[in-house]
Order: structure tokens, then sequence, then C-alpha cells
């Protein structure tokens, strides 16, 4: 009898160990899917926070989080309610299962489940179902597996990943994001208890759609969480009392058209650090919405901010709704070509100091002037006569800055743009002439952001870079003395009205139709830019640099710094000198013997800005002096008389912005805007 039972023995041990064995060899070679996540595109500001996020494949929320980035408390919860066991059973918990059989055997339903976090992971990672016994044997033999290979930190993390919260969200950072506008580092327990509950049943308890589903959900957990964790009676009260969250937020949408550039730029590169700040963008951009609200609904505007120490940029507004279809907010207007109007100005005078041709206080003409039969005018078409080149440049008169152009050359100008790292845009098949002076030509606001940082850090360009580790020195445009005049200048002209007088160095440009409206402008250590505009090009009656574009300006600077940083003092070769006290050959510039005097049309009613009253069947008399006849007249840019030899004209308007312009028989012209209100 004893033999026979040893034998028994012997072979129950020889099963035992077989079985075993096989078990073994089973998990062994269970076939494990791929462990590399695919996670959403994320573009981090300068200091990790998210500026933008985009979605992996099915249009699903799923961001990286690491282990250590959740808050401890959620973990804990989290275990504490769906396995207990999680840091000591390998994947399956035999407890909890025999735990799970008595209670169905002995109530007759589910009272509670037998699967492990291990084997949720198991189940998300192959999207697999829950209820068949077929589904159920693999994810406790995928369970078994995933414990040999990963930690069970790596684990976790997985979970961290997978796990449903809600329609097309997974993950706990995108949950936290999600439902209560944070990243997953702090929560507060209501919030930790709510994130172990969606899980469960993702969309009958989404918040959002079943608050009440939600609540009782999440109560259960704190209810759960008074045992197994630290939290105290009070706190679990406290949480229950925290109210759930009904809005599903959005994901963060900052630098929108930075964002996509970053991402076009490096496609395969998961995460992207920009050098942008995230709160000041998110002023920006609240500041670019607001200035656009009353101006009509295809107006659109543009902001960028930028260290010109270092030439990061710290913040890039390209539309103020980057889904506004109506505006074209998808178009990032700090990289569209556009005219530059007047902003091209203080580098033909910094050129002009460099070249020694003039001082500040060196007087210069203001006066018509004809070169080859370009006869430029003064944007007001009005003449100052003998001005400093100081006043000119602070008037922005077209007729010096033109003079000097004359003077200096075109490609001297473009060779300067250059080096300032400018990318231009000329009429095809065209060479550079005069008028690139007053914006002929085509370039973009980050490249004019560029050179306002060169003038304002001593003449040297500060290369504009967004992604950190970018940054590089640029090469000298202007002499330190040259950049010191033109920010002494630029810091005396007058802020507009009820802008803080901070000192700041500006200066406005509108384009040639009044389709761009331009302010520049820079401190000690930052230049900010304005673009106010149509996307589209289309001309903005009425719109000017100084009048929409400043007093943004001003706000925007208001937003960096508590206290403007004060500008650099004069280097050692600056001349602070009057006019008298300045050697002969620098107290008046004489221009070309080809440049001509010419006397163009004045028009002489209605004046620049004047505002007529609109009569029906009664036109509005135009008058103009001196000019040659016969003169073209036209209205917003269309010919109404050709060939006419009076100097009075009857014009039919509408209610509105007009521009008014005579040209005379020698090719000089004058240009009036008027408004005709009902």
């Amino acid at each position: 009898m004893k033999a026979i039972a040893t034998t028994l023995g012997l072979l129950l041990a020889a099963l035992l160990v077989g079985a075993l064995l096989w078990l073994d060899q089973w998990i062994n070679e269970t076939e494990i899917p791929p462990l590399t996540l695919e996670t959403g595109v994320e573009v981090l500001d300068r200091d990790g926070d998210l500026l933008r996020a985009y979605t992996v494949e099915n249009g699903r929320w799923r961001l990286p989080v690491s282990y250590d980035a959740v808050d401890p408390g959620y973990v804990e919860m989290l275990i504490a309610y769906e396995d207990r066991r999680f840091w000591t059973h390998p994947g399956v918990d035999l407890r909890a299962f025999a735990r799970a059989a008595w209670q169905r055997v002995t109530t007759g339903r589910v009272v509670s489940g037998g699967s492990t976090l291990t084997m949720q992971v198991a189940r998300l990672l192959e999207e697999s179902g829950t209820g068949a016994w077929g589904g159920k044997i693999r994810q406790i033999r995928l369970a078994l597996a995933l414990e040999r290979q990963l930690s069970k930190q790596e684990i976790l993390t997985l979970y961290l990943h997978l796990a449903p919260f809600g329609g097309n969200i997974e993950g706990v950072r995108a949950a936290t994001l999600t439902w209560f506008g944070t990243e997953p580092r702090r929560l507060t327990a209501a919030q930790s208890a709510l994130l172990v509950a969606l899980p469960q049943a993702p969309n009958s308890r989404r918040p959002d759609r079943f608050p009440e589903a939600a609540e009782i959900a999440r109560n259960r957990v704190l209810s759960r969480a008074v045992t197994f964790t630290d939290l105290t009676e009070a706190q679990i009260a406290w949480a229950r009392d925290e109210p759930i969250p009904t809005v599903r937020r959005n994901f963060p949408t900052l630098a929108a058209h930075l964002a996509d550039r970053a991402v076009a730029d490096r496609p395969t590169q998961g995460t992207h650090h920009l050098t942008v700040d995230a709160d000041l963008q998110r002023q920006m951009e609240r500041l670019a919405t607001r200035a656009i609200t009353d101006l009509g609904p295809q107006m659109s505007a543009a902001i960028m901010v930028m260290d010109h120490e270092t030439g990061a940029l710290l913040a890039a507004v390209g539309s103020p709704d980057y889904t506004d279809l109506t505006r074209e907010g998808f178009v990032d207007m700090t990289q569209a070509i556009r005219s530059p109007g007047s902003t091209l100005k203080p580098l033909i005078y910094g050129l002009a100091f460099d070249s020694g041709l003039l001082h500040p206080q060196t007087l210069i003409q203001d006066r018509p002037i004809s070169i080859a039969g370009y006869a430029p005018l003064n944007f007001d078409s009005v003449f100052r006569g003998e001005v400093s080149a100081a006043q000119a440049l602070q008037m922005s008169l077209n007729i010096p800055a033109v003079t000097l152009l004359h003077e200096i050359g075109p490609h001297h100008m473009l060779a300067a743009m250059g080096r300032a790292g400018m990318d231009v845009s000329l009429p095809e098949g065209e060479e550079p002439g005069l008028a690139i002076a007053l914006g002929g030509l085509g370039t973009t606001m980050e490249d004019l952001m560029a050179l306002y940082a060169g003038i304002a850090r001593g003449g040297i360009a500060a290369p504009l870079h967004w992604r950190d580790g970018d940054g590089q020195e640029g090469q000298r445009i202007l002499s330190n003395t040259a950049a010191w005049y033109l920010g002494d200048i630029l810091g005396d002209v007058v802020p507009p009205p009820n802008a803080p007088r901070i000192g700041l160095s500006y200066k406005t440009g509108t384009s040639y139709g009044h389709r761009d409206a331009w302010a520049f402008g820079f401190d000690g250590q930052h230049v900010v830019g304005i673009w106010m505009g149509r996307a589209d090009g289309a001309a903005v009656p009425g719109a000017f640099g100084a009048a929409l574009s400043a007093p943004l300006l001003f706000e925007a600077f208001s937003r960096i710094d508590e206290h403007t940083t004060p500008r650099r003092p004069p280097p050692p070769g600056a001349l602070t000198l009057s006019n008298t006290q300045l050697p002969d050959t620098l107290r008046r510039f004489d221009p070309g013997a080809d440049i001509a005097e010419a006397n163009g049309p004045v028009i002489t009613f209605p004046p620049e800005g004047a505002v007529l009253a609109y009569q029906p069947g009664l036109p509005l008399l135009a008058r103009i002096a001196e000019g040659t006849p016969p003169f073209t007249w036209l209205w917003n840019e269309a010919p109404v008389a050709t060939g006419w030899h009076d100097r009075e004209i009857a014009l039919e308007t509408e209610v509105g912005f007009g521009e008014l312009t005579v040209i005379d028989a020698t090719g000089l012209a004058q240009r009036r805007t008027v408004e005709v209100a009902d």
C-alpha cells in the first residue's frame, strides 16, 4: 500500500512538474503586441508647458506621459480600487478570481471582477473584449508574459497611456487636460477618484453627458479609498462635495501656426520644444482678438514678440483665430509676403549715417522732386520744406527717404537687408528701384522683426529662432553709432493718444492702398511687431499704421514687462550735437544734380481726411492748383476723367471711404483720402 502511495505521489509530482514546464513554455511563447505606443505629437513652450497637441490615428487623443509625471495619490487610489495586490501578484490574482467566482455563485450576479491591472493592459493592448472566455484566457496569458518582460512601473505606464476616459480620450494625461484643464502631476482626491471610475464604463459615465452616473461612480471609489488609502473621512467628505466637471475642455492650441510649422519642419519628431512663452502667447492672442473685434468680419491681425538679445521668439500670433474661415485665420500672417510700407525707412537713414552723408541734425529738403521721371509724394501730399534728418524720419516723409536711397543705391540697401537675414520679393523681371524706399517690394513680418532686432542690439543682426538650441550670431548691418542714432530718433516719436510715454522706439508703416498697417518697436530687450489688415490682400480704406497698429504695439509692450527695459546709452562714437555745431559738410544734405525740382498738382479741396456729408444727387467738387494739364482723375484707383483741362471736377460718390487721385501730364500725382458720411 505504501508503495502505491509513493508511486501515485511521484506521478502527481511528475504531472505537476510537467504542467509547470508546459505553463512556462506557454507563457514564453506568447505573442506580445508592440509595446511602443503611438502618442500624439506635442509642442511645448520654453518651460515645458503644452502649447498644442495632435491626435493619433482615428482622431484619438493620446498624449505621452511618464509614471513620475502622475500624481502618486491617483496611482494609490487606482491600485486600491482595481488591484490591491498589484505589486505582488505575477499578473493574475488567484485570490481575486476565487472571490469573484464565489460571489457569482452565491448571489447569482457579478459583484466584483477578478481582472488585474496587468490583464486590463493586455486587453487594451489588443483592443479585445472582456466577456468571452477565449478572450479572458488570452488576457491571462498575455498578462503573465508582460509581467516577465516589464517592471510593475512599466506596466502601469502602459495603463496610463491606454485607459479609456470617454469618447476619443485615451490615457490619463489626455483625460486630465480634457476634464480638468490641467496636467496630471497634481490632482485632488475627487479628480483622482473620477479618473479611477471612468475607464470601467467610459461612455456611460462621461461627465459632460452623464454627470449623475459619473458622480455615483466617483463616490463609490472614494468610499473604498477610506479603507485602503491614507485619506481621512474628512478629506473624503470634502471630495464628495467637489462638483463633477460637466464641460469637455478643448486641448490647448496656443501658437497654432508656429506649432504646425515646427511639425512640418521635423515630421518624425514626437515632442517639439519651442522658445515661446505660453503665458505671453496667450496674452498676445487675446490682444489680437480684441483688436479686430469692431473692425469688420474680414479684418485680421498678427503679433510677434522677440528677445533681441538672444534672437528667441517669445510669442507669434499668425491670426486672431486659427479656425475663422471668414478672416482666413488659417493663413499665418507672420510668414505672408506683404509690402512693408514705410517700415524700411530706418534702414535707409542708418546706411546714410554710416556713409557719412548726414547726421540726425543734418538739414534735408522735403520738396517736390523728379528722378528720371519718378516723382514721389509724401503720404499726406504736403511738403515741409527744410527739416532735420531726425524730423524727416519721425514724420516718415517719403521724399527725403527716396532722395537718400537715390544717393546710397537700392542694391546697397538690399545687401544690408540680406545681412539682416531678410528675403525680399521683387516684381518679376524688374531691377530694384527707388520705390523700395516706400515699400515697393515684398517681405515677411518675421524678416522685419529680424531687421528691427538688429537695430535694437547695436547694428548686429539677431537671427530670429523659435526652436530651443537654434540661436546663432548674425552679421553686422549697421555701425553701433548709426543703430543708436535710429533708436534715439524713433524714441522721440510721439506715442499714440492715451499710450504711456515709456521711451519706446517705434516706427509705423502703411502699404499702398491701405492694405497693410504696420508698427514695430523696441526697448532694451524686446522687439514687438504688429500687422493689421486683410489676409486676402484687399484694401482697407482708412487703415493707417499709426492709427491702428501703434496703439496695439504699446498695449503689447505693457503685457511683456511691468517696466520697459531702458534703451542703450550712446556709444563713444555718437555725436550729440546741434546742427550749428556740426561740420559744414554735415549741416545740409545736397542731393545729386540729376534730382530735379518738380511742381506737381496740389489738391486744394477736399483736404486729407475730410469727412463730407453725402447728399443724393449732389456731386463732390474737387479742386487743384499747380500741375500741368491735361489731368487724369481717379476715384478708388478707377479712372473717372481723362484729358481733363479744368482744375475743378464734379465726382459722383457713395457713402464710405474713398481715395481721390489726380495725375498731371508730366506724371506727377497727388492723393487724398476722404470719408463720405450719410
